[in-house]
Order: structure tokens, then C-alpha cells, then sequence
């Protein structure tokens, strides 16, 4: 039986989610690499809708991870904060791939509630944003809240690694968090001082780590979702979901007490080719043990704990 919580957002706005924020502050974070046919458009929508317009969003980043094309120079202009990832690489080590990155926004950003938008989505609209953040400004018991919408089959559907991989795993293994429409989302929104908890997965097995390790430190009702309607993005290749949905399924079932052994030899993914390629199985350490460590090596003050009211589970 699944604990998630699912919101009714009928009726839900921008006022509304303005009125509740009262002094709690709002990250927008947007990871990307080689995202400029869209990464423009989508921080001009959210600039001038949620920052200029209303002030919901008070710091808005764009992560670049190593593009090679014009998306750093187009999010800057389009009213970004533009963050280089070898800029966290430097204070905290190089790592790789989509949790790395969204890690990485972590580790950048300072709003205490972070929502997150992937950089390819073509279907943004500024309400989204108070929903996704509405059940976090009003139950502080909540870490998580995804996002749920519709994929028009043109462009996958329900999502072709969530339906044949994700979802099977969650039902057999994670039967408390099935209620998750749509598990695998790049469009979520968390409390960093539940996050800063956990660590992330490197590589395409970000989100469903997240899941899993929220679920297990903290209880699955700590994790929400709300609907977004529509939502269109870049339609990927069976070819590069191949390697996506070996990372997610390699990550769940390291979580997994009777599978967890197999996850500590390499592991690969091998092509009707007889090609190989790694599956990336490897840790970013929750945050606030990262800046920890970076502390001692500066010799600097350690951050201080999280604040009074942390949860006792």
C-alpha cells in the first residue's frame, strides 16, 4: 500500500503560494548540458513570471555541466545565475552525470525549498511552480513533492523507463511508494534540510535513489505529488535509454537488502553489439557531510546542525 500524498491543486495559484512563503526562501534550479534550443526561452519564462513579476522565486540557477554549445551565454543573457559545475568540482571533488549535477544545484543554491526543472522541457508554465511548493509551504513534515502530468504519445507517453523499469522495481521492492505516478520526474520541488541528508546517485539513478532513501531515513509520507497536466521534452532513443534504465535498475536493486552484494563489482551494460558501457553507480555523500569535509580542509568552521524541529524518525 502506498503512503505517498497526493494533492488536490485544484484552484491553486501564485498568490496563493506568495501568501504562504511568508520569509522562507525559494531556489529554482535548472541542470543542463547542451540545452541551447530551449534553455533561453524556459529561464525568460521563469524570470519574468516568478522573479520579476512576484518574487516567488528569489534565486534562479542554471547548472551547467560541460556544455560544449552556446547554453551558458544564452541562460546568462535570459536572467540566470549561470553556475560552471567545475565550480562545485573544485570545493568538493569531480564527479558525473544527472544526480551529480543536480547535486551540484544543491550545493549551489541557498533557498530553503529548491524546485527543479530539467533544461529540455518545451511545456513550462509558471504555475507549476506554487504547485509544487504549496504542499511543501504548508506541511513541514513533507521532503518531496514530484511532479505528475500527461506525456502526449508523440512524446513517450508515460515514460518508457518508468513504466518498464522503475515501476515494476518500485512494486516489487518499494510497494509504499507505487502511489508515484510519475517516479522518475525531472520536475520536482524538496526541502533542503531533508536533502542535505541523503546522497545523491551520480548518474541516472538520481531520482529514484532520492525516492528510496527519503522513504527509508524519513518514512514514504514525507514524499507528495502534484499534478502538472502536460508535459512535452526531447524524446530520447531506445539506444540512450538503454543506459538510463540499467543506472535506475542497478540503483534500486542496490537498495534492495538481498540484492545489495552484486552492486559492489563493476558493473556494465553490454549492446547486442557486444559493445560495453559502464553503469555509474557512484555517490555524491549527503551535503552536509560534504561541507563538512570541505570545511576541515579549508580549516574553516563546520556549518551548524539543521535547525531545531529536525524530525525524529
Amino acid at each position: 500500500m502506498s503512503s505517498v500524498q497526493t494533492f488536490d491543486v485544484t484552484g491553486w495559484t501564485i498568490d496563493m503560494a506568495l501568501e504562504a512563503k511568508g520569509s522562507t526562501t525559494v531556489s529554482m534550479c535548472i541542470p543542463c548540458r547542451n540545452e541551447v534550443a530551449t534553455i533561453g526561452s524556459l529561464v525568460r519564462h521563469i524570470r519574468t513570471h516568478l522573479v520579476d513579476r512576484c518574487g516567488l522565486i528569489d534565486e534562479l540557477i542554471v547548472l551547467d555541466d560541460r556544455s560544449t554549445d552556446d547554453t551558458a551565454v544564452v541562460a546568462a543573457r535570459a536572467g540566470a545565475t549561470v553556475v560552471p559545475i567545475d565550480q562545485i568540482h573544485a570545493q568538493h571533488g569531480v564527479g558525473h552525470g544527472k544526480g551529480n549535477a543536480l547535486w551540484a544545484t544543491l550545493a549551489a543554491s541557498q533557498g530553503d525549498l529548491l524546485v527543479w526543472c530539467d533544461g529540455d522541457v518545451t511545456s513550462f508554465e509558471p504555475v507549476w511552480v506554487p504547485r509544487l511548493l504549496l504542499p511543501l509551504l504548508r506541511h513541514d513534515e513533507l521532503a518531496l513533492v514530484k511532479a505528475t502530468y500527461h506525456r502526449p504519445e508523440q512524446y513517450g507517453g508515460g515514460g518508457r523507463t518508468t513504466e518498464l523499469v522503475a515501476r515494476p522495481l518500485l512494486s516489487l521492492f518499494f510497494p509504499e511508494l507505487t502511489g508515484l505516478d510519475q517516479p522518475l520526474a525531472g520536475e520536482f520541488a524538496g526541502r533542503r534540510s531533508y536533502l542535505e541528508q541523503i546522497p545523491f546517485v551520480e548518474g541516472w539513478g538520481a531520482e529514484i535513489g532520492m525516492l528510496i532513501d527519503l522513504a527509508r531515513t524519513f518514512g514514504p509520507q514525507c514524499i507528495g505529488q502534484v499534478d502538472l497536466d502536460t508535459r512535452r521534452h526531447r524524446h530520447r532513443s531506445l539506444l540512450e535509454l538503454s543506459v538510463q534504465a540499467a543506472e535506475v535498475m542497478a540503483t534500486a536493486l542496490a537498495r534492495t537488502p538481498a540484492a545489495a552484494a552484486f552492486a559492489s563489482d563493476e558493473l556494465v551494460l553490454t549492446r547486442g553489439d557486444g559493445t560495453s558501457v559502464p553503469v555509474h553507480l557512484d555517490e555524491r555523500p549527503p551535503l552536509a557531510q560534504a561541507r563538512v569535509r570541505a570545511s576541515d580542509l579549508r580549516g574553516a568552521t563546520p556549518p551548524s546542525p539543521p535547525p531545531a524541529g529536525w524530525p525524529d524518525r
